[in-house]
């Protein structure tokens, strides 16, 4: 019998999901003005955007970002455990350690590596770790790749995930969950998270990816808004690409902890560094998010006014306090739709489906930003009370 021509599988596969109306395509965005996108010749209204504090044109950041590029080059040139480990990159780790409370802070390229890096350093075959089933996909696969036993728990069920680690009294255990999570945009169960990985002596890891910026007096995310420090989740990751408006990660946490990930993540120890630059840029995002709070005010104001917007109008709006706004339509060619129509009105909103989210729980994920403007909000609102839309099961408003 011959082999299978992988390339032709691939190509089959891609055919099956054109054909249920899955397929993913690119835009290109030919260029970003705060929350205004030009795509095709258009200028659109984005409420797709991770930038949260809109800090992604920020002229501190560029300017900080070109002083270094002047200074040391684009490229690191090597990996950070040989010579790209800068000036830059230490004086960010130490500020991201000094924001979250944690001892010591290691840089990765992004925030998938830095999730894969720290599992597959922290955990062994035959160890258990226990995830929501919400997760994001990195946690997922870093479990997996880790070749750790993986149980997953219903969404945000502490009493699930409890009988989980209760499956293997004896085994060592990661318990891994995103702060917010970046499809429905909830925050986890976190301090009855922590008081049961205390009782059953598992490890608490926290992805903050959407919590960062957003959450906490001053910005250091979902863990410290939950009141909880380095001895109550002792593996923290977040990233620099949404509310910092930069790119790349960390791992916070002991310095146990970054000692090692120095020796053992393999995606931290066998790639080459990020530029810089880019490191520098991503200090001043650290220092301008800490400052100035009234970003974080102005995002919640915007977010209250769109929900009480959504709330009058009757939209089926899932139950999420931060940036994120699920707008829950279940059928994947009603989300293509609305997104479409929406498109025609002049605004960029992401419909998100299977294999993204559950069967049945296509969606709007409409984000907002502190660049936006109260009348950007309201006439996000208008163009969705035109919009039919049902109300599939979900946690809704």
């Amino acid at each position: 019998m011959p082999r299978t021509d992988l390339l032709e599988r691939l190509t089959i596969q891609t055919s099956e999901r054109e054909h249920v109306k899955l397929l993913r395509r690119l835009r290109v965005i030919d260029h970003a003005e705060g929350p205004w996108l030009e795509s095709d010749g258009r200028r659109l209204l984005g409420f797709c955007s991770n930038d949260y504090l809109g800090l992604a044109q920020h002229p501190q950041l560029i300017a900080a970002l070109k002083r270094a590029a002047d200074d040391e080059g684009v490229g690191s040139g090597s990996a950070h455990l040989i010579c790209g480990h800068r000036r830059e990159h230490a004086q960010l780790e130490e500020a991201l350690a000094e924001w979250t409370g944690r001892e010591r802070a290691l840089l990765f390229s992004t925030g998938y590596m830095a999730n894969l890096g720290a599992m597959q350093a922290l955990l062994a075959r035959g160890d258990l770790c226990v995830q929501d089933k919400l997760n994001h996909a990195c946690l997922l696969d870093g479990a997996q790749l880790a070749g750790a036993e993986l149980k997953r728990y219903p969404h945000a069920d502490v009493e699930a995930a409890a009988r989980q680690l209760a499956t293997r009294p004896d085994a060592a255990a990661l318990l891994a969950t995103d702060g917010v999570f970046s499809m429905d945009g909830d925050v986890a169960p976190l301090a009855d998270l922590a008081a049961l990985c205390t009782r059953e002596h598992a490890t608490l890891m926290v992805d903050d990816a959407h919590g960062l910026g957003v959450l906490g007096a001053d910005g250091a995310g979902s863990v410290a808004a939950a009141g909880l420090g380095q001895r109550e989740v002792p593996v923290l990751m977040a990233t620099l690409g949404k509310a910092l408006g930069c790119s790349g990660a960390f791992v916070a946490g002991p310095a146990a902890l970054v000692e090692g990930l120095l020796q053992f993540a393999r995606p931290y120890v066998y790639t080459t560094a990020m530029p810089p630059a880019l490191a520098a840029a991503a200090c001043t995002a650290v220092e301008i998010a800490r400052r100035e709070g009234w970003r974080r005010e102005r995002l919640h104001a915007l977010i209250a006014r769109f929900r009480s917007g959504a709330v009058q109008l009757g939209l089926p709006l899932m139950d999420t306090p931060s940036a994120i706004q699920p707008l829950l339509l279940g059928d994947a060619q009603a989300a293509l739709d609305a997104a479409q129509r929406l498109e025609q009105r002049g605004l960029l909103v992401g419909a998100i489906r299977p294999p993204t989210v559950p069967q049945g729980q296509a969606r709007l994920r409409i984000t907002l930003s502190a660049a936006h403007e109260d009348e950007h909000v309201d006439r996000l609102l208008d163009a969705l009370a035109g919009l039919p839309h049902g109300s599939p099961p979900g946690r809704h408003v």
